[in-house]
């Protein structure tokens, strides 16, 4: 399936590590103006030696008013990928108000706003537009210690039908992608437990975790025209593992 994203401005949350990562440096290498966005400023420097060119925003999404301050005025948007998210591992009984409030900040209330200034502008503009959201296959299924994270999951794959059913009339489609555990940094903060890893493993019916490139293989493709009649939906890639 070959893509080709030139003349259109793409917008990624939580580009620093990652999904986002990887995602950022797949649409400059199909030819997407890209925005971005991380809160820690090492991780853009260097995302912006290896993809000449790109645009940075150096932000964190959980404070409502510096995501104003910051975006705001942020131009035109095609496409618009929202993966910032933290995991903060708390047992049920132990969940604070902080890491509460921290996670809906991050994993949902940004989306929401971002999604918004965004939004708006491809309105404004009169022209059409895809918003993929990076969810979690824990949207559906429970892992010890992610009550909260879950939570913000879960939301969010009514939030995606929300906000397909209200901007599809302006032509913007609306979308998630919910992977299984992938090599990033925050899933090994999860997985530290040897025998964990081999039971999730063999649930899954391929016997294994995602690769980054089959993730953002199925974002590049919610965000592409060969999706054209897509919205509302989410892609699972879970190796089957909600399948078992």
């Amino acid at each position: 399936m070959q893509l080709n994203f030139s003349g259109l401005q793409a917008l990624v949350t939580g580009a620093g590590k990652g999904i986002g990562r990887d995602t950022v440096k797949a649409l400059h290498g199909l030819g997407a103006r890209v925005l971005a966005v991380s809160r820690t400023n090492t991780d853009l420097v260097s995302l912006s030696k290896e993809c000449p060119g790109i645009e940075t925003v150096c932000v964190d999404l959980g404070d409502w008013e510096a995501t104003e301050r910051a975006l705001g005025s942020v131009g035109p948007v095609d496409l618009l990928v929202n993966n910032a998210a933290v995991a903060l591992l708390q047992p049920f009984l132990e969940v604070t108000k902080e890491a509460f409030d921290r996670a809906f900040n991050v994993n949902l209330r940004s989306v929401v706003q971002v999604s918004q200034i965004v939004a708006r502008g491809m309105i404004h503009r009169g022209v059409p537009g895809s918003i993929v959201n990076v969810s979690s296959m824990v949207a559906h299924v429970t892992f010890p210690n992610l009550s909260v994270y879950s939570s913000t999951k879960g939301a969010m794959t009514m939030l995606t039908k929300a906000m397909a059913s209200e901007l599809g009339p302006y032509k913007i489609r609306v979308n998630s992608v919910d992977p299984t555990v992938v090599p990033t940094a925050m899933s090994q903060k999860i997985l530290t437990d040897p025998e964990l890893v081999r039971k999730l493993k063999e649930r899954h019916p391929l016997r294994k975790f995602a690769d980054m490139e089959d993730v953002v293989n199925s974002i590049l493709f919610l965000l592409s025209d060969r999706s054209a009649s897509t919205s509302g939906s989410g892609i699972l890639v879970d190796g089957g593992y909600l399948a078992s």
